[in-house]
């Protein structure tokens, strides 16, 4: 996880409790408190899960012989199917 974001996000987080802890809030903002410290740990355990899956994940290994290559279309333009002009397509309300 990028350090400067987790600390940041870190940072909030603990402002959002302090605010909750001093009782002084009204209902309302509680609430929007609450939610804010839920959406920094859902970010938090996102930014986590998807820093492991890049660390465990098998290293692709490079190939020093390896470039791009052109290669011929097999999906030609005289090909295709047209679209039926002037049909008329419903679409969801």
């Amino acid at each position: 996880m990028s350090e400067p974001i987790a600390n940041e996000l870190m940072r909030v987080q603990e402002w959002a409790k302090e605010k909750i802890a001093q009782g002084s809030e009204p209902p309302w903002a509680w609430y929007q408190y609450m939610k804010l410290i839920e959406t920094i740990q859902a970010l938090m355990a996102g930014m986590n899960c998807t820093i492991s899956q890049t660390e465990n994940s098998p290293k692709s290994a490079k190939r020093p012989d390896a470039h791009l290559r052109l290669v011929d279309s097999t999906d030609l333009q005289e090909n295709a199917r047209h679209h039926p002009a002037g049909l008329r397509v419903n679409l969801p309300m």
